[in-house]
């Protein structure tokens, strides 16, 4: 399976990950849609040219919890990761639309201030500082952010929530989200090499934009 990604990006983290959790392997295209020729040759496979973009046997798939459904629906051996009990799954669900919606769009609309150099509103701060609030709830109701063991919407949250290292964002305000985090990186093949794989390339790009 060939996957087009970029690291340092939290959405295509997600799929890297729980094919680490399957135990399957994906044949990994570091790809940067700013350069024309890559854009060009991922354009014949995903006409929005976005990554994350997965082709497996041919089969091509976009926007990245499309990829992360795809993929556990075909290679998971049991629903674990994605229950099919439909009031479970609802849950997982709503998490993970919680997540590309609301959480994320906090988290990244901060970033990319920062990375301009110019100051969230205070507004700003506000929705992320809400968005965090949820999920400090979501996760003092039960152990993981869904379900009472793990599943892809705590997968997809990892990236999300770690994210936040761009902007050096204390935690010490959210104990559960602490210690969900430490449950889910625990539950991560190989998370460790993984987490510091983000790092680098993470600072790598900071530093080239300066």
């Amino acid at each position: 399976m060939d996957y087009y990604y970029s690291l340092i990006s939290p959405p295509c983290q997600s799929a890297i990950l729980l094919a680490k959790k399957l135990g399957i392997t994906l044949n990994l295209k570091k790809t940067n849609v700013h350069d024309p020729v890559e854009r060009d040759a991922l354009t014949k496979l995903n006409p929005q040219h976005t990554i994350p973009t997965l082709v497996d046997n041919g089969h091509v798939v976009w926007e990245s919890y499309a990829i992360v459904l795809y993929l556990v629906e075909t290679y998971a051996k049991d629903d674990t990761l994605y229950p099919k009990d439909p009031k479970v799954r609802s849950v997982v669900n709503q998490r993970l639309f919680f997540d590309i919606g609301t959480l994320y769009k906090r988290i990244i609309d901060v970033i990319h201030l920062v990375m301009k150099k110019e100051q969230p509103s205070d507004e700003q701060m506000e929705k992320l500082k809400g968005a965090l609030d949820l999920l400090e709830q979501f996760v003092t109701e039960r152990a993981y952010a869904a379900a009472d063991h793990l599943t892809v919407a705590d997968i997809c949250l990892l990236g999300t929530v770690t994210a936040l290292n761009w902007l050096k964002h204390d935690l010490e305000p959210f104990p559960h989200i602490r210690a969900w985090l430490e449950r889910v990186r625990a539950e991560m093949p190989d998370y460790e090499e993984f987490s510091k794989q983000v790092a680098d390339d993470t600072l790598a790009y900071v530093a080239s934009r300066k």
